[in-house]
């Protein structure tokens, strides 16, 4: 009975034994998986900066061309203002007169699909 019971305990403390260390590769699995996302965050973030960064250029670049482009279109209209206003200044006189001649000047005549009574 005692090589039995011996057997037993043998058999109890091997199983307790392989809990341990199943408990440990457990605890150890989890700090491996814990340590990878510590890891995986860092990379996001230096990554996700990196890219803040590219897009601020790229942004920098795409708004200073529009503005340069804003400013050109800008001077382009002021110079046709400019032009229009001339040409009107210059041509407002003989139009209105052109104009006033036309109302004012009535020549009566006889229409053309006017008939007489006979």
């Amino acid at each position: 009975m005692t090589s039995q019971s011996q057997g037993i305990h043998q058999l109890l403390q091997a199983e307790k034994r392989a809990k341990d260390k199943l408990e440990e590769a457990k605890k150890r699995k989890a700090k491996r998986i814990k340590q990878a996302k510590e890891e995986a965050m860092v990379e996001i973030d230096q990554y996700r900066v990196q890219k803040g960064k590219e897009l601020q250029m790229k942004q920098s670049k795409v708004m200073g061309s529009q503005n340069s482009i804003a400013e050109e279109m800008e001077g382009q209209v002021l110079e046709k203002i400019r032009d229009l206003k001339g040409s009107y200044d210059k041509c407002v006189e003989s139009v209105l007169t052109q104009v006033l001649s036309m109302v004012c000047d009535v020549k009566p005549e006889i229409h053309a699909n006017y008939r007489a009574a006979d």
